[in-house]
């Protein structure tokens, strides 16, 4: 993990900003634990702060901490939010998740448009934050249908060459009271994970354009 937290930037490989100014930040190949992404990430959404638009790519991650869903989320809120409940079934407690009142850095924000690139690799804490954001009506997900795991699962040796992995817990959000275990997080826009970036630039463009004041004509008269 140490190694993969290096060679990304530590999970944060890309940031780039496109045409009409438009943000991509890619967060691969996971949430890496807090500790160690914090910094990384707060340069990443820092800069992309100042963009008109920002499209998170999660295709190729493949999950992580809650801690750090939380985390980047704060950077995409104006305001403290909650995000996702776990129940624990062995000790029937529960555990919320909030954004964070305050961050490193400088927000994005709550207002500005803000896409999510998901496909069949996005997993786990990947998903919980495309879902929190697309359950908040934050954000647009694009692209495919994810893995589908929502459960948090421990795993027993039942022989030398056998193990039970079994769920010991369930994520609830606050929002749709469910959650996207089996099914997976169901894209806003369809489309294939390779074009989703492309699509997610082009609804950008479109948005920004139809959100651009008119210009009046001031009439003529003689």
């Amino acid at each position: 993990m140490r190694r993969d937290f290096d060679t990304s930037l530590g999970g944060a490989p890309r940031v780039q900003l496109l045409d009409g100014g438009v943000a991509v930040v890619e967060l691969a190949p996971m949430l890496f634990p807090l500790e160690w992404a914090a910094e990384p990430l707060s340069a990443a959404f820092t800069l992309a702060s100042r963009a008109r638009a920002l499209i998170v790519d999660l295709r190729a991650n493949r999950g992580g901490d809650p801690d750090t869903v939380a985390f980047v989320c704060s950077y995409l809120l104006d305001e403290r939010t909650h995000l996702n409940t776990m129940y624990w079934r062995g000790s029937e407690r529960t555990e919320q998740s909030w954004s964070l009142p305050h961050v490193p850095g400088a927000r994005f924000g709550g207002s500005k448009p803000l896409y999510v690139l998901s496909s069949s690799s996005t997993f786990s804490a990947a998903e919980e934050l495309a879902y929190d954001l697309q359950q908040l009506g934050r954000a647009t997900v694009v692209g495919e249908p994810t893995r589908g795991g929502a459960h948090p699962c421990n795993g027993w040796t039942l022989h030398p060459h056998l193990e039970a992995t079994v769920p010991v817990g369930r994520a609830i959000n606050p929002v749709s009271s469910t959650n996207w275990e089996g099914t997976g997080v169901q894209p806003d826009v369809p489309c294939a994970a390779a074009d989703s970036l492309d699509r997610a630039h082009a609804l950008a463009l479109a948005r920004l354009a139809s959100e651009q004041p008119s210009i009046a004509t001031a009439p003529t008269g003689s």
